[in-house]
């Protein structure tokens, strides 16, 4: 059985892809490489250079290695650029899963892996998120993730594809200091330019209703992540029946505060990471932490890292690029 991984040269599609090699799958990467870098991929594992948008290209894609399973984890993912530019996130992150969905279950393709995000919930009001939660994502971003769901959910049940649609939470760390976040969009990484460039970190907002002041996250190791593909991936290949019909979170259900945060930065970095407090950005929720219940019982995994295993890691990743 081989899977295409889309997206499979960027910093969370390499972490997967690593993962399903050591776990004994044959796998085929297509990424456009405007975030991915080839370097990432394991020797052996052949990339195909293009967009999810080009349907000829995909066609040939999967009939040359045979293709049975599809991992999608292709997808522009800036929250802030998805509002200052819907057409293009909708155009990306819709249009081009459409297509791919359309090529593989013209295909035959059997099992479909979608990498989704806890942006579909939006700021939900509750102690711990489970998949039930109301969905009302805030950007487009978000809505594009959720109206992926819905999508993949639909062409699975009408072409007989078994499918797992997998929201992740805050994402940090790297399993090896080459396949670390060159992104800087996220806390972690944020706060290692400021580190670099000697300013204070900031907190954006210190009046929230949590212990601290400052928002809680549940952070989560990306090789974690991985290894939850892999879970998913064995369970579709077990029921290869198209009966799989799944919507996962993956979180370690453990909050963290942005303070708890700079407190570990500071410990493992041993720079002083207090951090200077400025104004709430417009639609940060208090408390965004999952609900791993339902993901440990139907796919037996469970986070192994934390959050000190995911900024010694990150740290060691930044250093080596600078």
């Amino acid at each position: 059985m081989t899977w295409l991984v889309t997206g499979g040269a960027g910093y969370i599609g390499a972490h997967v892809v690593r993962a399903m090699v050591a776990s004994g799958h044959d796998v085929v990467v297509l990424d456009d490489l405007s975030t991915g870098d080839a370097a990432r991929l394991p020797a052996g594992v052949p990339l195909i250079t293009g967009s999810t948008l080009e349907r000829p290209l995909l066609d040939a894609t999967l009939r040359e290695h045979a293709v049975t399973g599809v991992l999608h984890i292709a997808a522009k993912k800036q929250v802030g650029e998805s509002v200052q530019e819907p057409l293009r996130y909708y155009r990306e992150n819709v249009e081009g899963l459409r297509v791919v969905l359309e090529a593989a279950a013209e295909a035959g393709v059997r099992s479909f892996l979608f990498s989704s995000s806890a942006a579909v919930y939006g700021m939900p009001d509750v102690e711990l998120v489970t998949e039930d939660t109301p969905c009302e994502p805030m950007s487009p971003y978000g809505e594009t993730k959720l109206v992926g769901e819905w999508l993949v959910r639909a062409v699975g049940r009408a072409h007989g594809i078994g499918t797992v649609s997998l929201r992740y939470f805050n994402v940090a760390g790297a399993a090896t200091a080459e396949l670390g976040d060159p992104g800087v969009f996220n806390l972690i990484p944020m706060v290692f330019e400021r580190l670099d460039a000697g300013e204070p970190p900031r907190i954006f907002g210190d009046d929230y209703p949590t212990p601290d002041g400052t928002c809680v996250r549940d952070y989560i190791h990306v090789a974690d992540v991985a290894e939850a593909h892999v879970a998913a991936v064995r369970r579709l290949t077990d029921a290869a029946d198209g009966s799989t019909d799944l919507v996962l979170n993956i979180g370690r259900g453990e909050g963290v505060s942005v303070r708890e945060i700079l407190d570990a930065i500071s410990e493992v970095t041993g720079l002083d990471a207090t951090g200077v407090v400025t104004p709430r950005r417009a639609g940060d929720p208090a408390r965004v932490v999952a609900s791993a219940d339902r993901i440990a019982r139907e796919l037996g995994w469970k986070a192994r890292f934390d959050v000190s295993d995911m900024i010694t890691s990150a740290w060691s990743a930044w250093r080596s690029r600078r």
